[in-house]
């Protein structure tokens, strides 16, 4: 009885870790929500000093801390078990390894359907005054977003590519693994293909940041369309020729 006086609790709910000195608590937090997102519980006893320390620089609340999963590693607690009880508050919860709280399944996102990044660049000079945009559209068309952004004074080349960057970089802000990216250019198109070689310095570390952007997706194509078909991404282009350099509106559809 005496070792149950130091006794905790760890819940994992989602993405955020809670550490508890009663059962009560724990029972509460449990009991909140327990399907969406998902939770996982563990008991331990005699938090170290050191955890202690580091739970507290992130938050400490009546003995209850709260800390973001993403700051928590395998060595922070010590010999923690799964929690006993199968049933609390009558809702069920998982009983995982402790390894399992920082990689849960609930942490892992729904993946999404497809995403289709239509981009354009504008320079008003080449170089001149230069903007990016990107419409956003879900697999049967729906618009999701129109984004455009400042380039500063550049090339209608670097436009482009700055505008593919932006419309895949916000896919995957959304979700999105899947992506089909389709634009006027046929130098972007066929440099990231890799049928054409970035002779010119500046295009080659273009197209290596959207290939890293694209080792980041379960599945990329970019492929070329004629300039009637990119009206929208056209649009959006010139509307960032009046912003400053890397300033970026996005106006939402659909979420």
């Amino acid at each position: 009885m005496e070792k149950e006086k130091d006794a905790f609790y760890v819940v994992r709910k989602g993405d955020i870790v809670g550490i508890y000195k009663s059962l009560s608590d724990c029972q509460a937090q449990v009991g909140n929500s327990v399907c969406d997102p998902s939770v996982s519980v563990f008991k331990g006893y005699s938090l170290a000093k050191e955890t202690e320390e580091y739970l507290n620089a992130r938050g400490l609340q009546k003995a209850t801390y709260t800390v973001n999963a993403a700051d928590v590693n395998e060595d922070l607690f010590k010999d923690l078990v799964p929690c006993p009880f199968q049933q609390i508050n009558g809702s069920s919860f998982h009983a995982m390894g402790p390894s399992k709280i920082i990689k849960h399944e609930s942490s892992v996102p729904e993946q999404k359907g497809l995403c289709i990044v239509e981009f354009d660049g504008a320079a008003k000079g080449n170089p001149g005054p230069a903007g990016a945009g990107a419409v956003l559209r879900a697999e049967n068309g729906q618009v999701l977003c129109r984004l455009h952004e400042g380039v500063g004074i550049a090339t209608n080349n670097v436009a482009e590519y700055r505008a593919v960057l932006l419309g895949v970089k916000h896919a995957l802000q959304k979700g999105f693994k899947r992506i089909s990216v389709q634009g006027d250019s046929n130098l972007v198109v066929n440099q990231v293909q890799g049928k054409w070689k970035c002779k010119n310095d500046n295009m080659a570390m273009f197209c290596k940041q959207v290939k890293e952007l694209k080792d980041k997706c379960v599945s990329f194509e970019i492929k070329h369309v004629y300039r009637d078909f990119n009206s929208e991404a056209d649009a959006q282009a010139n509307l960032g020729v009046h912003l400053r350099d890397h300033q970026v509106v996005v106006v939402d559809e659909k979420n």
